[in-house]
């Protein structure tokens, strides 16, 4: 890997730290906040539920754009946007006000991962695109980790708008070191039609059996995550900025995890994913009824790793299905983390009222062992419908050209044949048709 790459990966990991702390560091702020403006704590809540609603609908409307002008183009006025935005906070004297800037927000801070995903999917190759899609996630998990520690903080020594006014700067500075490390891209699509764009990707059943894996991990990971002060809570007796580090860990395990699944990738390959999903398992069930903190911590760590082995795995695959539609694929997969949390969080509310937080983690620990082997399978199979394609294709001759002959990803023969698929063709009359043979 080169410097620059390293800095490029560096920097959109920093910017992923920020906005992905952004989306938690108003929680501890919303009991400041009412009584700041003079208004209830479900009406501050509201500045929370703008971001979050913002944030989902336009991580559908960001990745295409990515597609269609540019992943860099698209990332830079992301992350200019919401680093002004989140500045622009400190002037809010009002709940309305509040919402506006903060729905606005995280209307642009939707762009940072899915177009952040993909531009590191152009980038990188084979078993280093695994690594550094784990650094991204990585640091993404350590920003909302350590989001209610820094938000808290700052609060407690500041004020509420001292956090948004902390998260801008510093993602306004990182804006700048991206706006001199990436390179211009160009768009890979030639119109931006949301409906063209999105049957495409829903009808590739490749990629539509991918996006449940995505959903559940959400559901099971972050849903539960969101119980995870609660349990610790009954468990310990840490107050809540000690709760606010060990559950840290998390985020802790994530970054290390991105760091070493290249390496465990080479030597089992897909097998990684049953072996997380065993190991996640185990981490979750010892969390439901751990009560030294040091072993909590531990657990955390190892969770966050084996969430970044099942979840990167995920994200490289949904790439690899439709190439030239990264960030379409990347918009999907944001969206269904975001929707599996918040269905998580709804579910995991019923259960701590019925039966306690640790119940919460003994289901969750079923499924993501189920979610682990499922994803192992699930790969399995695309890839060997892959491979057949891969050898329809240099059957009918799409691999020669002038006499040679031109190397081309998986990704991109299936493609191939999806779209030849939808035009009625068989892959040999599509070829044809392009070659002029």
């Amino acid at each position: 890997m080169q410097n620059k790459d390293r800095r490029m990966l560096l920097y959109l990991g920093l910017m992923g730290f920020f906005t992905n702390g952004d989306i938690y560091s108003g929680a501890p702020l919303i009991i400041k906040i009412a009584e700041d403006l003079s208004i209830t704590v479900s009406n501050a809540a509201l500045s929370i539920t703008a971001y979050m609603l913002a944030f989902g609908l336009f991580t559908l409307i960001l990745g295409p754009m990515g597609d269609r002008y540019g992943k860099s183009r698209i990332i830079i006025i992301s992350s200019f946007g919401t680093a002004i935005f989140s500045c622009l906070c400190i002037f809010a004297n009002n709940i309305e006000l509040l919402i506006f800037l903060r729905a606005a927000n995280g209307a642009l801070a939707a762009g940072n991962m899915p177009i952040s995903m993909a531009i590191v999917g152009e980038k990188f190759q084979g078993e280093q695109l695994q690594g550094a899609v784990g650094k991204l996630m990585g640091w993404m998990l350590l920003g909302g980790a350590f989001a209610t520690i820094i938000g808290g903080s700052i609060s407690h020594f500041a004020s509420w708008k001292g956090v948004y006014l902390a998260y801008g700067v510093a993602e306004l500075i990182i804006s700048f070191l991206l706006l001199s490390t990436l390179e211009s891209s160009k768009g890979t699509i030639n119109k931006l039609d949301y409906f063209g764009i999105y049957g495409s990707a829903i009808g590739n059943s490749k990629l539509m059996s991918v996006v449940p894996l995505i959903i559940v991990s959400g559901f099971t990971v972050f849903g539960s995550f969101t119980y995870a002060g609660e349990l610790l809570s009954n468990h310990t007796d840490l107050n809540i900025i000690s709760i606010g580090f060990v559950l840290a860990f998390f985020g802790i395990g994530g970054l290390v995890g991105s760091n070493v699944i290249e390496k465990i990738r080479m030597k089992i390959g897909n097998n990684v994913c049953i072996v997380a999903g065993i190991l996640g398992s185990i981490a979750l069930y010892q969390l439901s009824s751990a009560t030294y903190y040091p072993l909590i911590s531990l657990w955390l760590f190892t969770m966050g790793i084996m969430f970044v082995f099942v979840h990167s795995a995920n994200i490289i695959m949904a790439q690899s299905i439709i190439p030239h539609m990264r960030g379409t694929a990347m918009a999907l997969v944001s969206f269904g983390i975001f929707c599996g949390s918040g269905l998580g969080t709804l579910v995991n509310n019923r259960i701590l009222e019925k039966s306690g937080a640790e119940n919460i983690f003994v289901s969750a620990s079923i499924i993501f062992l189920f979610l682990g082997l499922s994803t192992w399978l699930i790969h399995k199979v695309i890839y060997s419908k892959m491979a057949q394609e891969k050898t329809s294709l240099m059957t009918s001759g799409e691999l020669k050209k002038e006499g040679g002959l031109v190397s081309r990803s998986l990704g991109d023969l299936s493609s191939e044949a999806h779209r030849a698929k939808g035009e009625g063709q068989t892959p040999k009359e599509y070829v044809q048709g392009k070659t002029g043979s």
